[in-house]
């Protein structure tokens, strides 16, 4: 058969001799032979092209339990269904990567420009919601869900959309990582519940807010922007922060066109300064 120690085998292979005991005790790679009395490893000279293998797809950050897998495979069908979900993987992650990149150029790069805040009164709002306490890492796909099912329940009602649909954030959704959601559309009269979708009375509100447009990769700059304008006109009250969903991918898929309204409770919005095209009504 032919043995190496474990020293030349990881020079052979470029794997660390710390990375081949661990891929041993883990099950990845395992030694042609260890002395019984001594513990060293030897590798078998014919294991190297599969120690070539198992550190390339390492390199391309696949788990060991997937590489494991991959080695395990019956059959060539099989083994390029595991490459193909990590491959799939890397190319969402690459995706985020770059969207990120791009709000960090931005964020560097972004020009010095006067905010525009309006100061609006919402009414109180006849609504269908959704009303759940959610983790931050899963509200993507959370919200998500939430509209489909309440797009998906006016349809069975016969009912349609008021207004424009929104979202209201409690405070412990970004201090503590999780906290309470409520998303709605606003309709004309209380309807019947269907599924996790509820009539709801969607409480008035004084809101001084901003727009966003464009994806939602960098909103946290808007709500950066608004949240140090109200802190330094000393406006806020305690309360939801609201989104109001002027363009969603509801209405395109299109993530440029996308216009995203934020609100932050204030006090007594109609006393407050005039910093932009002037105070409207909410709808």
């Amino acid at each position: 058969m032919g043995t190496v120690s474990i020293g030349d085998f990881s020079r052979m292979t470029h794997l660390s001799i710390k990375t081949l005991r661990h891929y041993h005790d883990v099950g990845l790679l395992k030694p042609a032979q260890v002395d019984s009395s001594s513990g060293y490893r030897y590798y078998a000279r014919s294991q190297v092209p599969v120690a070539q293998v198992i550190r390339r797809f390492r390199d391309i950050g696949m788990p060991v339990e997937e590489v494991r897998a991959l080695l395990a495979a019956p059959t060539p069908v099989a083994r390029n269904e595991v490459i193909r979900a990590h491959l799939d993987r890397l190319q969402s992650q690459l995706a985020e990567t770059q969207a990120s990149l791009r709000t960090l150029r931005a964020l560097i790069d972004r020009p010095s420009t006067s905010l525009k805040v309006e100061y609006r009164t919402f009414e109180e709002t006849q609504a269908l919601a959704i009303a759940e306490h959610v983790s931050l890492s899963e509200f993507a796909a959370w919200w998500l869900d939430a509209f489909t099912e309440i797009h998906a329940a006016l349809r069975s009602l016969g009912a349609q959309a008021s207004g424009t649909p929104g979202a209201l954030f409690a405070t412990e959704l970004f201090s503590e990582e999780h906290g309470d959601v409520l998303v709605f559309v606003p309709v004309e009269k209380r309807l019947e519940g269907a599924g996790r979708a509820n009539p709801r009375i969607i409480p008035s509100a004084e809101l001084a807010i901003v727009s966003h447009r464009g994806a939602h990769d960098d909103i946290d700059r808007a709500y950066g922007d608004l949240g140090t304008h109200v802190a330094e006109h000393e406006l806020g009250v305690e309360g939801p922060v609201r989104e109001y969903y002027r363009v969603d991918r509801f209405a395109t898929p299109d993530k440029s066109r996308w216009h995203t309204e934020i609100g932050w409770p204030i006090f007594q919005a109609s006393t407050a300064p005039e910093q932009s095209e002037g105070r409207r009504k909410g709808k």
